[in-house]
């Protein structure tokens, strides 16, 4: 699964998206990570959104031990 995060102002206008695409980060867990850039009053900006699964770092622990 794919998902998109709308980065609105304070008066509901949409200024930017980011694509998160689904991750295996490097401390064991899981979810979801995107990067993008986008334009605000004339100045550029980078930002990034992670989201990452409550408890997924030990779930993928016990099912590598479990195999």
């Amino acid at each position: 699964m794919i998902l998109t995060v709308t980065i609105r102002d304070d008066n509901g206008q949409s200024v930017g998206v980011l694509v998160l695409q689904p991750k295996a980060f490097a401390s064991g867990s899981r979810g979801y990570f995107g990067t993008g850039k986008l334009q605000l009053e004339g100045k550029r900006y980078q930002g990034q959104v992670q989201l990452v699964e409550i408890g997924s770092k030990g779930a993928g622990v016990a099912e590598s031990k479990a195999e």
